[in-house]
């Protein structure tokens, strides 16, 4: 086996390869886009394509492929070959700059949201050099923005990389008030913790809700699930540690940062951590770590849930969006320094972000919201639909002895007046990750726990970025124009904490009393992706994202009904696959197994004509009862459904889903539930719980 160094990257065309195979000046123009944004000129992108034609050719690849990320959360790319056919019958092997540069796709078939009339079917791809091209397949792939004939955004990566630029942006504005002339560019870096879940590949196959929807729809809880925490942090298992190694190797050649993985708290559920990068880089690699992880999995006779509850009663899977401010010098500008001067930049910078959360919680509710992620938000081991800020009690305490104007107290008092003050060295490790709630301060970054497993997380980042560039933007008006900068300062660090620390709690999320708490507070709770859908296109919103290009009004009205769309399609999907096996393999099994009972009460009698066979009599009414009474719920639900196709909008469909379909839905599932438990193994129509979480 070659070692990591030899294997890692070895499928990219990173810098590494560029600075050996490309000339000198078009090495140095390509690295001026890539850091600063610069046009690339036609010619130098001739050069480029020339040498990732040949270095790709070398690694096997035939075919090139512009990758783009539309509005389906998934990945799509369309191959071409790179042969030419010539005169004498025979090919030859071409790429071109402008090929390597723009590229023309069917859009006809990808969500728009009405940003593009039928007849408007052209998409256009276009290069992203910040993204590192890559092989899959024996494939080039060229990660690329993806929009419409009329120029609008079709895709996730575009908005991103025009957020990044807006942060960039403000960021630098204040830094340049702290006399800061060195930084050229400020980087938001993520690194996404993915949860998920493995099973039989054999066992899913049977199950036709894992197949058609990624969760299962039925299955009463096993014996044992994740009480005694055996499962966290313990031994691989043999099957999952090959699993682990063999995808690691593949996401290590595709250079992506894949550092830590473990089994996470619910039998068959593990996570997996790579290393911090640039946003943009990030999005791409989440969303390769996802298809890597379902096409290893298959290689080893597994299947890979990303749906982030697959399973009632235990664990969902979440995504840990991890992130941080970074300069071009590689500074971290959530990291408090020892100066005076360093505390009050990480001051401003902390204060702009709890102002963020708190006035744009609505927003950041939106970004994380799926039909996926309603079962996840608010079980036990997610962060609630309330968004709020966890700091730590120690940077909480800091706060409000800035906002008192009082010494702040650890082993000494330390004069605490914001801009001359000594701040204590605030270790990373002096905050704990308050795993309860969704936007935890964890030393240098912040931790957005509510973005659910199977998600893009270019969506949250976009978000992020955004609301963060407003309030920076806000400050630097403010502080351009101070005629006293110490002073300015002081008071716009000590405002925005009195005004906006509602947003703050170290406390339980989980709680009843924080849900009585967080409404005296006025913050939001929109249990539901229904109820938060229609702050995407809240006045404040849209002019928000407006301001700083990065939607058109029109771009957030097509989101709109794109998310509402999915989230109608992704439950009717849903309730058609409970009616189908309700009809198909429930009841004809319970039927089945009555039958049996009924035989056997029949057998006894003829052989013990005394016998009363009361347990085959009670079993025997008990059963009959709920399959009657799961047969009439399911009718119900079919009934729904008819109503469904007869309601006109999207939002209109989406709150009868809410009052009538999942309601129906959930007490089904109860009652196919508790006849499991009832009936015989046997006969039980498809695997179990017991077998999905305990038998790899």
């Amino acid at each position: 086996m070659s070692s990591i160094t030899d294997i890692f990257g070895s499928l990219v065309f990173d810098d590494r390869v560029m600075r050996e195979r490309l000339p000198e000046e078009t090495y140095k123009a390509l690295k001026k886009t890539r850091e600063n944004g610069k046009s690339l000129d036609k010619n130098i992108a001739n050069v480029v394509a020339g040498a990732m034609k040949e270095w790709a050719v070398e690694k096997g690849a035939t075919h090139f492929t512009h990758w783009f990320q539309p509005l389906t959360g998934y990945t799509a790319e369309k191959h071409d070959s790179f042969i030419c056919p010539q005169a004498d019958g025979g090919v030859i092997l071409e790429f071109s700059g402008k090929e390597l540069v723009k590229g023309e796709s069917d859009a006809s078939s990808f969500p728009s949201g009405g940003l593009r009339a039928t007849f408007e079917a052209r998409g256009y791809t276009a290069w992203d050099p910040t993204s590192n091209a890559f092989i899959k397949d024996r494939t080039l792939c060229i990660p690329t923005v993806f929009c419409s004939y009329s120029g609008d955004a079709l895709d996730k990566k575009t908005p991103l990389m025009r957020s990044n630029e807006a942060l960039n942006k403000q960021a630098l504005r204040i830094l340049r008030l702290f006399g800061d002339d060195k930084t050229t560019r400020v980087i938001a870096t993520v690194g996404a913790e993915q949860e998920y879940f493995i099973v039989d590949k054999e066992l899913y196959y049977k199950r036709p809700d894992l197949m058609f929807c990624g969760r299962t729809l039925f299955g009463a809880k096993p014996p044992k699930s994740q009480e005694m925490v055996a499962h966290y942090y313990g031994t691989l298992k043999p099957r999952i540690s090959a699993f682990m190694k063999e995808l690691d190797e593949e996401l290590w050649k595709l250079g992506i940062f894949a550092k830590t993985e473990h089994n996470e708290a619910a039998p068959a559920q593990h996570e997996l951590a790579p290393i911090f990068t640039h946003t943009n880089l990030a999005t791409d690699h989440n969303q390769l770590m996802m298809e890597m992880m379902k096409i290893v999995a298959d290689r080893h006779g597994l299947k890979c849930l990303l749906h982030e509850k697959p399973f009632a009663g235990v664990n969902g899977s979440g995504k840990h969006n991890n992130w941080a401010l970074s300069t071009s010098d590689g500074v971290n500008l959530f990291e408090p320094g020892d100066s005076p001067i360093e505390n009050a930049k990480f001051l401003l910078f902390l204060v702009a972000v709890i102002k963020a959360v708190d006035e744009y919680q609505d927003i950041l509710r939106v970004s994380v919201s799926s039909a996926g992620n309603d079962h996840r938000l608010g079980a036990n081991e997610a962060p609630p639909a309330i968004m709020s800020m966890s700091l730590g009690d120690e940077l909480a305490e800091i706060l409000e002895s800035i906002e008192c104007g009082t010494a702040y107290c650890k082993k000494e008092k330390v004069d605490m007046r914001v801009g001359v003050h000594v701040l204590p060295r605030f270790a990373r490790d002096t905050t704990d990750r308050n795993r309860t709630s969704p936007f935890a301060f964890t030393g240098n970054k912040f931790e957005f726990r509510s973005v659910g497993s199977s998600a893009s997380i270019a969506t949250p980042n976009v978000v992020l970025n955004t609301i963060v560039a407003k309030e920076l933007c806000e400050f630097a008006d403010i502080l351009e124009n101070a005629d006293d900068f110490t002073s300015c300062l002081n008071e716009i660090i000590c405002k925005t904490i009195k005004d906006h620390k509602r947003i703050i709690f170290n406390g339980n999320n989980y709680s009843e009393e924080w849900v009585k708490e967080a409404e005296k507070r006025g913050l939001l709770n929109l249990r539901t992706s229904v109820d938060a859908f229609p702050h995407l296109i809240k006045e404040k919103n849209v002019e928000l994202f407006k301001k700083f290009g990065i939607f058109s009004e029109a771009e957030m009205h097509s989101r709109y009904e794109i998310y509402l769309d999915t989230y109608v399609k992704t439950i009717n999907i849903e309730a058609l696959t409970m009616i189908d096996m309700i009809k198909k393999q429930i009841l004809p099994a319970v039927n089945s197994y009555i039958n049996e009972l009924v035989q056997s009460a029949s057998l006894k009698n003829s052989i013990f004509p005394s016998a009363t066979c009361e347990l085959e009599k009670e079993l025997v009414t008990e059963l009959s009862d709920k399959n009657l009474a799961l047969y009439r719920k399911c009718r119900l639900l079919e009934g729904h459904l008819e109503d469904l196709s007869k309601i006109n909008g999207a939002k209109a469909q989406a709150d009868h889903i809410c009052n009538a379909i999942l309601p129906t839905m959930n007490e089904a599932r109860s009652i196919s539930d508790s006849m499991e438990k009832c009936v015989a193994q046997k006969n039980w129509p498809f695997p179990t719980y017991n077998d999905l979480l305990f038998r790899i």
